[in-house]
């Protein structure tokens, strides 16, 4: 059986791929840094490893066959991003293992491309930014020197799965419990999102089709590339009722910026919800076969399930659909 280390387990993107891999039949370890995992990952072993501790990383994904980096500092921390980066490249290397990573829009810098594609230059003008690509340089390198082999599937903005922490939950629905959706941008703008367990179920077939990949990979997943206006109502749709439309009040994290320091981060890659992108492959259907894509209205619905907040209609229903 294919053992599979989930780095960051306890995060809202580790504990989704996790799951993925244990619906898959893969022999999944659960690494975090207290060693203790969520309910929902049962059938998983639970390992306690710190992604800035090299040798107990290490140890954590010892045997491993594919190592899955879900490791992601706080957004006012980034600068522990490519130390974990080079400690996860140790691990891998250690173990002979395939490294499996998600990837973000960082790369291509302001003013967004308005299709992004496998091909789309790395253009980054943030810092955040430049990290990403540092981090992306480091994986390359250990592909074409013959000591990693790296597949990478870049995704857009995350919603689905339990656990908090995404622009959905925090912005969007985060007062949809009083009837009010917040639209962090121009309410018709094309934005790319990635339903988190589709995103899982694409990471698990990569692994399933190696056959058909190279050394180095740096795959798009076309997610939902929709506006507020749309997801407004499919949140409509899955509340029953309608929501009053209300803008994130930017000019208040501007003016506090200097003088908070998670505010100064989210400004500074505010570019993001004013400049219309979305994620193209030319690849990843041939490679996996039919692209997992839950439709939107079903996603947010779930979505919104996850987070705690009531919705019309059981389950069932949706499935029916």
């Amino acid at each position: 059986m294919t053992k599979i280390a989930i780095l960051g387990a306890n995060g809202r993107l580790g504990r989704v791929v996790a799951k993925a891999f244990i619906d898959a039949g893969y022999d999944v370890r659960a690494i975090t840094r207290s060693g203790k995992i969520p309910a929902e990952l049962t059938g998983a072993t639970a390992v306690a490893g710190d992604g800035l501790d090299r040798e107990a990383l290490i140890r954590a994904t010892e045997g491993a066959d594919i190592i899955f980096n879900g490791l992601n500092p706080i957004y006012t921390d980034w600068g522990k991003c490519l130390p974990m980066a080079e400690n996860v490249m140790a691990a891998c290397r250690a173990n002979d293992a395939l490294h499996l990573a998600p990837g973000n829009v960082y790369n291509y810098g302001s003013p967004m491309p308005a299709v992004i594609t496998e091909d789309t230059p790395f253009l980054p003008t943030t810092e955040k930014g430049r990290i990403r690509v540092a981090m992306e340089d480091l994986f390359r390198r250990e592909a074409e020197a013959g000591r990693v082999r790296i597949i990478l599937l870049r995704a857009g903005d995350f919603f689905g799965g339990s656990g908090t922490g995404s622009w959905f939950d925090l912005v969007v629905a985060a007062k949809m419990d009083k009837g009010v959706y917040t639209a962090p941008g121009p309410v018709n703008l094309v934005h790319e999102w990635a339903y988190l367990p589709d995103l899982a179920k694409a990471f698990v077939g990569l692994t399933q089709n190696l056959d058909k990949l190279g050394a180095y990979e740096a795959l798009n997943f076309p997610g939902h590339a929709v506006t507020d206006l749309e997801i407004k109502a499919a949140a409509e749709k899955a509340l029953g009722r309608t929501l009053k439309l209300t803008s994130m009040p930017w000019w208040v994290l501007r003016a506090g910026s200097p003088f908070v320091a998670m505010w100064r981060e989210l400004v500074s890659m505010s570019y993001l919800r004013f400049e219309p992108h979305q994620l193209a492959s030319a690849r990843l259907e041939g490679i996996i076969g039919t692209i997992p894509h839950t439709p939107l209205d079903e996603a947010v619905a779930d979505a919104l399930a996850d987070i705690g907040i009531a919705t019309v209609g059981a389950p069932d229903s949706r499935m029916a659909a």
